[in-house]
């Protein structure tokens, strides 16, 4: 028989598992694909007048999962016979296909990982022995493969949606389609590795690489990511809110909209899916709106804070109710600037929290200089995140005025990074100092310096006071700290004075009843069950259930051993007197 070579066997288990990824990629998208048309496909059923047959359900079900990925697309079917483009993406949709790319990409690369372990440092082991052992793929590898084999069912898809009622516009395929799959993918390589934050690329700056290699710089970017998603968070919810605020007010539009788009209820589950879909895109232009910029409805109007200007071209959608009235904006418009204050506060703080710690002592804390760069670089952050979301929030429904509708980004993303800089920067030092600040009426815990033991007055100072060293001083309740020195009605009991027997003894350490806060504890029961009586009836009758072979009840020597010490103490005095040269006693 002929053995095969290692090379050859190397080879083999490589290709064999970058084909694994490229399969793994096209079942991802065919989820996605498959999911979408199946609800396509319901509400085409249940519809009692089609447009069309299935397949025209179908090469719309398609397009629409091309529009999910950022693609464009054209409506041919007009009533001026113009294509119409359709351009604004439903957000919500995008969550499906990016989570399937990321999820088959992050498979494909830790494939032959090893999955569990019993402790982290063999884990840690097995996989750097995987990383080393030939034959796996590799990260590029299993990015690529996937990548590759998701865009295979993208190109069959748009192939296929041609000559639908929505068909995707070819330049779109490459930008933001392909982006977009590669992205989702090497975020799920990313994850797959561990989420190391380094090292910087070879071909990058000295000063970058050298930087990355920090931790110091690693756990201040971490902070400062960490804030700027806060900020968006809080900048999207706000967003939200303004929107629900706007529909409450006007809920009899909202509805006269709904029930005009369809009669049937197959047609008003469709409008209310669709509504869903767009409820994140609501969400964000609530969030310009309170911005500043605000959003076009059109090519000659657009909505601000201070008011609509122009005529706007509002199709007739649920949604667009919540739109404000033409005319200068009131005081209800006004309130939404309250969004980017509270978005700028969240970043000031959850920079704050990490640049002064609760139960870090004060020398660990950062100085002013990083607690400024760090929210600088969440402002930019928050400001960037901003600028990406409202671009695909936004886009063209139609032609003519409706080319333009949505926020505007290359405005939207500035005014973010200018809110939370020009607010966060002040409140995070002002949060610093607050967390800074003298123990006592604190947030901050009692918490030794790192390197300098407690001085002795500071812990005299905190006996006095009522606060045990190493417990956390609450600032809502401090009369919890006069608790251990005062009785039951609030009066501190009177010392009594010391016995002339006690003062000739050298100090020695409090008792821990003299503690302050110390609460004495009964550790002897007092119910019968423990009495003498009672055990040497439990004793007598173990006794007689065994057939005599356990002992009599053993019998209480405490009272012999008391006399003895008192004899031996009798004893010792009498010596005492009677050696006149011993040491005279103490007055």
């Amino acid at each position: 028989m002929t053995q095969r070579s290692p090379q050859v066997t190397v080879r083999r288990n490589r290709t064999l598992a970058l084909a694994s990824a490229l399969v793994k990629g096209v079942i991802a998208a065919g989820l996605g694909l498959g999911s979408l048309a199946v609800l396509v496909m319901v509400v085409w059923i249940s519809s009692p007048y089609p447009d069309s047959g299935p397949g025209g359900a179908l090469r719309a079900a398609a397009g629409v999962w091309l529009l999910a990925h950022g693609a464009g697309l054209v409506r041919p079917d007009t009533l001026s016979g113009v294509p119409a483009p359709v351009g604004m993406v439903p957000l919500l949709l995008v969550l499906g296909p990016v989570w399937l790319a990321h999820r088959a990409a992050r498979d494909a690369a830790e494939s032959q990982e090893p999955q569990e372990e019993p402790m982290e440092g063999a884990r840690e082991e097995a996989r750097a022995e995987w990383r080393e052992r030939p034959g796996g793929p590799s990260r590029v590898g299993a990015f690529c493969a996937v990548t590759a084999g998701y865009l295979l069912v993208v190109a069959g898809a748009a192939a296929y949606a041609r000559g639908g009622p929505l068909h995707a516009d070819p330049d779109t395929l490459a930008f933001p389609v392909a982006l977009v799959v590669a992205g989702a993918a090497a975020a799920g390589v990313w994850t797959a590795a561990g989420r190391p934050f380094g090292p910087a690329p070879s071909w990058s700056p000295l000063a970058v690489q050298e930087a990355v290699a920090r931790t110091l710089f690693r756990q201040r970017t971490e902070a400062a990511f960490r804030s700027a998603a806060a900020g968006l968070t809080v900048l999207l919810g706000g967003g939200a809110l303004l929107v629900a605020v706007a529909l409450g007010r006007n809920a009899g539009a909202a509805q006269d909209a709904f029930l005009g788009l369809a009669g049937d209820w197959t047609g008003r589950i469709a409008v209310l899916l669709l509504a869903v879909a767009l409820a994140p895109n609501a969400a964000l232009w609530g969030a310009a709106y309170g911005l500043g910029p605000g959003f076009s409805l059109g090519t000659g109007a657009t909505a601000t804070p201070l008011g609509l200007d122009g005529t706007p071209a509002l199709p007739r959608f649920p949604l667009l109710a919540a739109v404000p009235d033409q005319g200068p904006g009131a005081l209800p418009n006004w309130a939404a600037l309250a969004v980017p204050v509270a978005a700028a506060l969240a970043v000031a703080w959850f920079t704050a929290r990490r640049a002064a710690p609760a139960d870090a002592p004060r020398a660990r804390a950062w100085s002013p200089r990083e607690t400024v760069l760090v929210t600088l670089l969440a402002a930019l952050g928050c400001g960037a995140g901003t600028a990406l979301l409202t671009a695909a929030a936004g886009g063209p429904i139609g032609t003519g005025a409706l080319s333009v509708f949505g926020p505007v980004w290359w405005l939207t993303g500035p005014a973010a990074l200018v809110w939370t800089a020009a607010i966060g920067v002040p409140a995070a030092l002002l949060l610093r100092l607050w967390r800074l600040r003298t123990p006592g009426w604190a947030w901050r815990r009692d918490v030794p310096e790192a390197d300098e033991p407690p001085e002795p007055e500071a812990e005299e100072e905190a006996e006095e006071d009522g606060v045990v060293p190493g417990r956390t001083r609450r600032w809502w309740a401090p009369w919890r700290a006069r608790r251990a020195t005062a009785g039951e009605d609030g009066e501190a009991e009177p010392a009594e004075p010391a016995s002339p027997a006690a003062s000739s003894r050298p100090a020695t350490d409090p008792a821990p009843e003299a503690a302050p806060g110390f609460e004495p504890y009964d550790f002897l029961p007092t119910d019968p069950w423990h009495g003498k009586e009672n055990r040497e009836a439990r004793w007598a009758s173990l006794k007689q259930g065994s057939g005599g072979l356990m002992a009599d009840f053993p019998a209480d020597h405490a009272a012999d051993r008391t006399a003895g010490r008192a004899d031996r103490a009798e004893s010792a005095d009498r010596a005492e007197s009677a050696d006149p040269g011993g040491p005279a006693s103490t007055p």
